[in-house]
């Protein structure tokens, strides 16, 4: 069991401690917007945001998340108004869309002062339009002392650049 904030709601998961946290969202909360994809903590489709750093679901028991808040793709900004998503559809990201949710998270992370590094990983090709939304979503983002230089992406789907 473990007692979370999922998107501003209290949650009492009562399952078995050991279960990924991307389990119990999709599972338990039926916040399927958070993706499965690798497993293994490579892709980061399944990123969310817990207590302002964007961590991958998949790799984090929902029993080590005593009392954490988090929050899902589905509970990010009041009908995708973070400028997260605003800068994605501005710059018409989208090919397949599985990446999508996962990007989006940690750059909203990133943003709003979590870990600067964005890891996750495009395989259709949309990683160049992707550098364009992380540029336009940290111009967005509020003056602060600091905030340009820890912002980047090491994404290792670099192969993928040449192709839009």
């Amino acid at each position: 069991m473990a007692k979370l904030t999922v998107n501003g709601e209290a949650i009492d998961y009562r399952i078995d401690p050991t279960t990924p946290l991307l389990w119990a969202l999709r599972d338990q909360s039926n916040l399927t917007g958070t993706k499965y994809g690798c497993d293994d903590r490579s892709c980061g489709a399944c990123t969310v945001i817990v207590d302002g750093q964007a961590v991958r679901s998949c790799a984090v028991p929902v029993g080590d998340l005593e009392g954490a808040r988090v929050t899902t793709i589905e509970g990010l900004g009041a009908n995708g108004h973070h400028p997260a998503q605003q800068a994605w559809l501005a710059e018409q990201a989208t090919m397949c869309g599985f990446c999508e949710p996962g990007f989006i998270m940690a750059i909203a992370a990133a943003m709003d002062g979590g870990s600067g590094a964005i890891t996750n990983q495009c395989a259709c090709g949309a990683l160049p339009r992707i550098k364009r939304v992380i540029a336009r979503a940290l111009a967005a983002r509020p003056a602060e002392p600091g905030n340009s230089s820890q912002f980047s992406h090491g994404s290792s789907a670099g192969a993928q650049e040449s192709r839009e």
